[in-house]
Parts: C-alpha cells; sequence; structure tokens
C-alpha cells in the first residue's frame, strides 16, 4: 500500500474514531452507520482525486460538493430526482431539514430524538471533519495539523454529552491521531532512510523508530488517561463535561431542554418491551380507560409538531385551572405513581387535567404552563421517583360536547394554524370524511370513525414522520402508527378549524386486582386533543386497534373497554391483524385487539429514519462491495506485482531505475514483468523459448517500435547474461525504463479492449491461484505430515510391542 493510500485511510479512521465521542447525543446510534459511509465516500473521491493531474486545491472542492450530493440524498428526498439526481427545489428542502434541525438543538436534552435535522447536522459535521482531516493529512501532508480538526470534533461532541460522555470516547480518538501520525511518520522515516545510508553499525532502521514512536505515544496517553486520577479535581479537562445544560432558574422562567417524548416514540422504542416503566394505583371506576399524559404539541410547522414555547415556570402547589373549563366544581381522582428504574427521561406521567402534584424536592421541577406539562429542571432523571397526582374527572357526554359554543378566538388562531405547503389531499380528505356533520364534535367522531375502519391498517414498517409529506403518504397508502394516526387527524381536525393538538404518553397500565397498575414499554402512545368550550381540551383515539376510545365517543365509534396490550410505535407485523383465537390462553382482551394469533407470529422491525440505514439497503451494498472486491483482486495483485518488480512506493525494488549495479534477482524480476505484460495484452508466454527468442516473439507479435524492440532486446540480454553468463558480470542498464517503454508498445498494439482487459482481468494473475493451489497443496502435506508424525508416536509403540509378542510366539 502506497503512503498516501495508508495516510488516506488512516485519516478516515481517525475521524470514525472521533466521531463516536458524538454517539450519547442521540437515542439511537444508527446515524452513526451513515456518517462512516459519508467519511467513506469522501476518502475515495479524495483518492480518485489526487490520482488526477489537477491542482491540489481542486481535491477538497470535490470532496465538499459529493458531501453536498450525499446530503441532497439522504435528507431531501422530496426534492430529488429519480432519488439521486437534485431537483429544483432540492436545496430548499435541505436547508428547511437543517433549520429544523436548528430548532430542535435549543428544544430537546441528550440523548435527543434522531430527528432528521439532528441526524443532518451530525452526519454533515463528520463528512466536513473528514474532508478537513483528508485535506491537511493527506492532500498537504501535514497530519500533525490535522489533530485540530479532531480535537474540535471531540470537544463539541464530549461538551454536549456532558455527564453521558466517557473516557473511552477519548481513547479511541486519541488512537486514532497517533495512528495517523504513525503513518506519516514511517513514511519520512523510510525517506531519511534511503537518503542517509549509514554502515552496519550506524544503520537505523524505520521499524526501529516506528516501535519507539509507538511506545511514546502510548505513553502519553496512558499518562492522559490515568494522571487525572491522582490530580485535584479542577473540572477543565476534555473528560469531564460537567453537569450538562441547565434550565435555568430564574423567577421570570427559564427554558425547557427536557426530551420531547413524540418523537422519541418515532425511534427510541424500536422493538416491543415487557420491562415495567412505572407503576400506579389509581381510585377512579374509570381507571382502565384513563390515559397518562406526559406532554402535548401544539404548533404544527410542516416538517414535525412541536412547542411553540419551551419557557417553563416554577413548580406551584396548586396548578392553575384548565385551558377552556368554565365548572371548576369538578370531582378529584388520587393517584399514586412508582417510577422504576427502566424509565430515565421522561416528562412526568399524569392523568390530565392534573390539579396538583406532589414531588419530592419541588425545586427540582417546572411546569409548561401552556400544556400543563410537569418536566425536571436540569434534565434530571425520573428514574425511581414516587409521586403523587390529584387529577380533574372530567365526564362530560357526547351531547354536552356536541353543544358546546365555539372556541375563544385566540384558542383558534392559535391552535388551527397550519402550513401553507400542507397538501391539498389533508384539506380534501378532512372536508370529504365530514360533509354530514354539523357540529365540531360530530366532525371530530367522524375522523375516528373513519380512521379506525377496515380502510386502514396498524403497521410500523412505515417510515416514521409527522410532517406534510409524511401526512400525504399516510393518507395514501393507509398504514401507520399511532404517531401517523395522531399528527394526522390534528392536521385535518384544524383544517375544519377545530382547535387540535398532538399529545403524547402511555395508555392504560395493566391490572389483576383492579387497583394496581403496571406501565410496560409496549405503552408507548400519540393521540390528537380537541378543545371544547367549557371542557378544554378533550382526547380523542384514531388509531385502529390500539388505546382506548374515550367514553363520550362510544356512540359514535366501536366501543373499547379495555387498554391497549401492544406498543403504539413498537415493531409490530406489516400484515393485517390475524383472526382471534378462541384458546383459552388468549384473554378476553388479547382478542379484543386482534392479538390472538398463532404463538410463533413473527414480528419485524421498526424501519429505520433513513433508507440508507436499513438493513436491507446496507445488506445489498455490503454483498455488492464484497463482489466488486472480489472481481478486483486480479487487478489489485498484478499491480502490487508490478510495482515491486519495478520499484515505487518510495523505496528501491527488485528490476528499480537506479543508478548502481543491479542484482541478479532485480534483473529477473524486470524480464518477468516484460513476460507477463505481454501475457496481459494477449500475448501468452512459451517456457520451449530463449530470452533473445522470446523478445523476438514478442516484438514480432506485437509489431513494436524500433524503440520498444531494443528495450526488449536489452531485457534478453541482461536476462540471458545472468542466466548464462559466467558469475561477476554485472548489469548497470534502467531496465525498469526499458520495460515501462516496451510495455507502452505494447498497449498501443493491443487497442482499447485489450488494454481494460488487460487491467481489470489480467491473463497474468492466474498465478496467484497457482500460488494459492500450491500453498494449499503444501500446507495439506504439511499437515498430512505431521499428523502422520503424531500418529507414529502414539500407535508406534504399541505396535512394536504387539510385534515381538508374534515373533516370540505363544510358547515363548
Amino acid at each position: 500500500m502506497t503512503t498516501r493510500a495508508k495516510l488516506t485511510v488512516y485519516s478516515a479512521l481517525a475521524t470514525a474514531l472521533a466521531s463516536l465521542c458524538m454517539l450519547p447525543l442521540l437515542t439511537t446510534r444508527s446515524w452513526l452507520t451513515h456518517a462512516v459511509l459519508v467519511v467513506g465516500v469522501v476518502s475515495a473521491v479524495g483518492v480518485g482525486m489526487r490520482r488526477s493531474p489537477l491542482y491540489r486545491w481542486s481535491v477538497p472542492v470535490a470532496q465538499l460538493l459529493v458531501l453536498l450530493l450525499l446530503m441532497l440524498i439522504g435528507f431531501a428526498g422530496s426534492g430529488m430526482t429519480a432519488g439521486v439526481l437534485p431537483g429544483a427545489d432540492a436545496l430548499r428542502v435541505l436547508g428547511r431539514v437543517f433549520s429544523s434541525g436548528v430548532d430542535d438543538i435549543g428544544q430537546y436534552a441528550i440523548p435527543a430524538p434522531p430527528t432528521a435535522g439532528l441526524r443532518l447536522i451530525l452526519v454533515s459535521a463528520v463528512g466536513l471533519i473528514a474532508v478537513l482531516v483528508d485535506t491537511i493529512a493527506v492532500t498537504y501532508r501535514r497530519a500533525a495539523l490535522a489533530g485540530l480538526p479532531l480535537l474540535a470534533l471531540f470537544s463539541i461532541g464530549n461538551g454536549l454529552a456532558g455527564e453521558h460522555g466517557s473516557w473511552v470516547w477519548f481513547c479511541l480518538a486519541a488512537a486514532g491521531y497517533l495512528a495517523l501520525l504513525f503513518a506519516e511518520g514511517q513514511d519520512r522515516v523510510s525517506r531519511w532512510g534511503r537518503v542517509f545510508r549509514g554502515g552496519a553499525r550506524g544503520t537505523v532502521t524505520s521499524s526501529q523508530v516506528s516501535l519507539g514512536g509507538q511506545q511514546v505515544g502510548v505513553l502519553a496517553l496512558a499518562l492522559a488517561l490515568l494522571l487525572p486520577v491522582f490530580l485535584p479535581r479542577w473540572d477543565l479537562g476534555l473528560l469531564d463535561s460537567g453537569s450538562g445544560g441547565s434550565s435555568g432558574g430564574g423567577p421570570g422562567g427559564s427554558v425547557a431542554t427536557s426530551l420531547d417524548p413524540l418523537v422519541s416514540l418515532e425511534s427510541a422504542i424500536t422493538k416491543p418491551s415487557n420491562n415495567e416503566l412505572l407503576s400506579y394505583t389509581l381510585d377512579s371506576d374509570l381507571a382502565e380507560q384513563t390515559y397518562l399524559r406526559t406532554g402535548s404539541l401544539d404548533q404544527f410547522d410542516g416538517t414535525n409538531w412541536k412547542l411553540s414555547s419551551t419557557v417553563v415556570t416554577a413548580l406551584p402547589a396548586t396548578l392553575p385551572a384548565p385551558e377552556g373549563l368554565h365548572d371548576p366544581n369538578v370531582p378529584h381522582i388520587e393517584g399514586d405513581f412508582r417510577v422504576s428504574d427502566q424509565l430515565e427521561k421522561s416528562w412526568l406521567p399524569m392523568p390530565y387535567p392534573a390539579a396538583s402534584v406532589k414531588v419530592p424536592e419541588r425545586d427540582d421541577w417546572k411546569l409548561d404552563p401552556m400544556t400543563r406539562t410537569v418536566v425536571p429542571a436540569n434534565d434530571k432523571p425520573i428514574r425511581g421517583l414516587h409521586y403523587q397526582v390529584s387529577a380533574l374527572d372530567l365526564r362530560p357526554t357526547a351531547d354536552e360536547l356536541r353543544a358546546a359554543p365555539p372556541a375563544p378566538q385566540d384558542v383558534r388562531e392559535h391552535y388551527t394554524a397550519l402550513p401553507s405547503d400542507l397538501p391539498s389531499v389533508v384539506a380534501d380528505q378532512a372536508r370529504a370524511v365530514t360533509a354530514n356533520a354539523r357540529t365540531d364534535y360530530d366532525r371530530a367522531t367522524a375522523l375516528v370513525n373513519w380512521f379506525t375502519g377496515p380502510q386502514f391498517k396498524y403497521d410500523t414498517s412505515v417510515e416514521g414522520g409527522t410532517g406534510s409529506n409524511a401526512i400525504a403518504v399516510f393518507l395514501r397508502d393507509r398504514r401507520g402508527f399511532c404517531v401517523h394516526f395522531a399528527s394526522t387527524m390534528a392536521a385535518m381536525a384544524r383544517v375544519l378549524k377545530i382547535p387540535a393538538r398532538v399529545a403524547v404518553g402511555f395508555t392504560p397500565g395493566d391490572t389483576k386486582d383492579g387497583r394496581n397498575y403496571s406501565v410496560t414499554g409496549r405503552m408507548y402512545h400519540a393521540w390528537p386533543e380537541l378543545y371544547f368550550s367549557g371542557y378544554g381540551w378533550m382526547r380523542f383515539e384514531p388509531t385502529p386497534s390500539r388505546g382506548v376510545p374515550a367514553r363520550y365517543t362510544e356512540a359514535s365509534s366501536a366501543p373499547t373497554t379495555a387498554p391497549t396490550q401492544q406498543p403504539t410505535v413498537a415493531a409490530t407485523s406489516a400484515a393485517a391483524a390475524p383472526a382471534p383465537s378462541s384458546s383459552s390462553d388468549c384473554t378476553a382482551k388479547q382478542r379484543q385487539l386482534g392479538d390472538c394469533g398463532p404463538k410463533g407470529k413473527a414480528v419485524s422491525q421498526a424501519a429505520e429514519e433513513s433508507w440508507l440505514l436499513s438493513g436491507q439497503v446496507l445488506g445489498t451494498l455490503g454483498v455488492v462491495l464484497a463482489l466488486i472486491a472480489l472481481l478486483l483482486i486480479p487487478m489489485f495483485w498484478r499491480t502490487a506485482v508490478r510495482r515491486r518488480r519495478l520499484g515505487g512506493g518510495g523505496r528501491r525494488r527488485p528490476g528499480g531505475d537506479g543508478p548502481t549495479e543491479l542484482t541478479d534477482a532485480q534483473v529477473l524480476a524486470a524480464w518477468d514483468e516484460l513476460v507477463d505484460s505481454a501475457w496481459d495484452l494477449g500475448i501468452p508466454p512459451d517456457e520451449s523459448r530463449t530470452p533473445r527468442s522470446a523478445a523476438r516473439r514478442i516484438t514480432e507479435t506485437a509489431h513494436l517500435d524500433a524503440e520498444a524492440a531494443a528495450a526488449a532486446g536489452r531485457l534478453a540480454l541482461a536476462t540471458e547474461r545472468v542466466l548464462y553468463a559466467p558469475a561477476g558480470q554485472v548489469t548497470t542498464a534502467p531496465l525498469a525504463a526499458d520495460v515501462r517503454t516496451a510495455r507502452r508498445a505494447l498497449q498501443a498494439d493491443a487497442g482499447r479492449r485489450g488494454r481494460i482487459r488487460a487491467l481489470l482481468l489480467p491473463p497474468s494473475s492466474a498465478q496467484l491461484w497457482w500460488r494459492i493451489s500450491d500453498a494449499v497443496r503444501a500446507a495439506r502435506t504439511a499437515v498430512a505430515t505431521r499428523t502422520g508424525r503424531a500418529v507414529e508416536a502414539v500407535t508406534g509403540p504399541v505396535r512394536r510391542v504387539f510385534t515381538r509378542r508374534k515373533r516370540s510366539g505363544p510358547g515363548a
């Protein structure tokens, strides 16, 4: 491998290892696969550009253009033509995704959900660092300076990770940088060795210097990791990032940075989980129909649903009256909640609307007054938390909601806002479904009945998303999970001028004694909330076979009296639900949800957030790359052999151009290269001919010109001198130059097709197979010999004993 190739590989490796420190930033790690692929492609572009006769500055320019194309392919799908060609709107779509990522940075805590915007920022950042490192270390040969962008990448990633950071990331990043320095150092030492040639006593080999450099590097890395253990704690090191971002604590309010659970539903829960997240008791006869709400999202910008305000205030002893509720004399239900160790980051799960919350260390909690969401300050983990909630027991009837007056103007303006580019199919379908409805309640229940009808299928194998494009695809395919149903119904309700937002949390927990309930990872859910004057925000359930319809909608939709048993974003089968079973081990709740199929029913995995990261695409790409590598083995082997024979890679080899005397091995290597080059270009070797006869045959068959024929003649003469002349005669001619001269003439005579075949499938590469066969045969012979010796060593003494007894006879 050439020095540039080594530097390219180690530059890409150093960037990939340094980017590992950013793994804790998102709830999933599949984005790193995307980033590593981008690093590989950018490095490959650099290799190709550096082989061209263009200026060096054109290499990073080409890499940046390819990086931009990769980002467009991965994150601007709706603006691409045929998936790979940028369309007129490609850059605009990519800009929108990037802007949403910038907004997400200020909204989410670590670890954040893998939204498209955040993934774009992370992958593009790693790609830019890869371009910088490759440019500095390989294109301009300044490997030491390449540590600056690597340090910037590690510092930013580790600083954002906060308490989630680890010394392991530093160790890996430092190892990648040291490997890059070692690769450049070996090249420098090898070039010194060619220039400064000392005697036997003063000779210093590159391997000795390399070993010493490795020892110094490993020692420095070990000291960097171990020395802080014995020093006073200053909280200023790269391995200690502090406690992370703060939520503030000013009396006028602070900024909430807690994880938005809506987006986390699409990615953090990728497979069904029976782990208990929390347990609770609830003194209500409708406990099995009471959802546990963690928060809601009130703004839809066409890309996703999110909070319009992240300002929170101190948590009061009594929460303010719910928005829109006119009757304050509503009965209360009391709940006692315990969070398990399995639920670390979440907004506080509570029945809606909560009237008061009792939590330990109240100062560590904040309230979002707009959505009545209780969030931990400073993103404090909630695992092991024990708290009590008193909630209002709202039980309006269908007729009461049907008679509700219109919402206030300010509520309608805020909660019916829609992006200007909302697909027309959303409004057309909403009006068609509710054409016969007269009130907002009737329109809402008409939407619920339509979504829960047979034309829609619950399917988590589809790609997630709550933006305009995702809604349009969902209405076209009519397949999706709870996030699709909730976001689409909320958007359609807003089209009908019904104030709506998207709520997230958990469906009711399971119980065995009617009082104690358990919530598992199978119960994550999202649903729409619609506003009705006099009662506030009311829950509706549009997701088929998931969740529990509210009592006030049972007259207009199929009644369900039991909570869900399946996660709304966990992986489930994409096929239609199987027919209920009458088996005795299938409960009534399972039969109602259509989960009583064969016990061996397959459960598919949720789709990845990007087509580039899907298992099928990665598997196919791996197979294709393996086949390409297999087909290119002859070309790579033949190129390596030629470089070894004629000299290359920065050091003298057999057949080199040096002005000094050539050894017999160098002369024979040059002759072998001429014979193999002619073989590759259509003139197979003839072992019966002398070198001079073989050179004449090559000259005549390929119609070599005078200069190439003379070069072939000099090669034949030098070879015959080695084979037949008395010892002591030497050759000083530059035979490597003669081989290249003859090879160029052979290529000119072979034509384009012959040259391509000689490059990709050189016939002389059959020698590689011969060598492998000989090696396998020799290995088998050696194994058989050693096995025979071992068997002989074990059985020989026994056999000799029996032989002696047989000779001695029975009468001995």
